[in-house]
């Protein structure tokens, strides 16, 4: 019901839902309808245009870039993206198998997501599940050779689709930073997750688990990261094009 406010002759009248409150009201951050106080707005620390321009175009790499090569994967390799990233990261496991827990946790997503997809995954028998033995509900997803042979073939074009959107286009010092921005956006993620605690402090080198992602494999051994080529059996790498 639409609220009211005495006028000038002591009669009621409506005032409209949508009304804005007073300056004054807006500056002390006072909720009109239940007469809380939730702040004062001043406390807001509000971009400024440098800021503003340096978080839109961010965006625009969070949500344009992910979009662009879920497409091209799909298109290239019947994989989304998600599904890529489950089974290049269970590539760089020891005998390719790692808890879901563990895995939900790489990759960024929820255990039901991780079920689902993997399950979908599961019935093209390119990864298989198993219970560990003893209490609780602990599973292992473990990647097939068929599964193997699968994130192998899709790999290069990956690694293609990461040059042409993003690498290939930045010079040098634009790509120390971008590596920098990286590390220091990913640790102020996990110092803000419950229970982290003080987050640890980068690599040296300043790369994720102190792996360097995307690199030639005669250079240095693929990060178990999203972006990485897959290690061959016994450690070996697949044949590079």
């Amino acid at each position: 019901m639409a609220r009211t406010a005495d006028d000038t002759n002591g009669r009621r009248r409506r005032r409209p839902r949508n009304e804005p409150t007073s300056e004054a009201t807006a500056r002390a951050g006072e909720d009109p309808d239940s007469g809380t106080s939730t702040g004062p707005v001043a406390e807001t620390r509000w971009l400024n245009g440098d800021e503003l321009a340096a978080w839109l175009a961010n965006s625009a790499i969070m949500i344009s870039l992910p979009a662009a090569l879920d497409a091209r994967m799909q298109r290239e390799a019947r994989l989304t993206f998600f599904e890529y990233m489950v089974l290049s990261v269970l590539s760089e496991q020891p005998a390719r198998t790692m808890q879901m827990s563990a895995l939900a946790a790489r990759t960024a997503a929820s255990l039901s997501r991780l079920s689902h997809v993997v399950g979908r995954l599961e019935k093209r028998e390119l990864l298989a599940r198993n219970r560990i033995p003893g209490s609780g509900r602990r599973t292992t997803a473990t990647l097939t050779e068929a599964g193997y042979d699968v994130v192998v073939a899709a790999a290069p074009g990956h690694v293609a689709a990461v040059r042409e959107y993003l690498i290939d286009g930045l010079g040098p010092q634009e790509l120390a930073a971008l590596r920098r921005i990286g590390v220091a956006v990913d640790a102020a993620i996990k110092r803000g997750q419950p229970g982290a605690g003080s987050a640890a402090s980068p690599p040296g080198d300043g790369a994720v688990d102190g792996r360097s992602p995307t690199v030639h494999p005669a250079a240095q051994p693929p990060a178990d990261t999203l972006i990485a080529t897959p290690r061959g059996p016994a450690g070996q790498e697949p044949d590079q094009p």
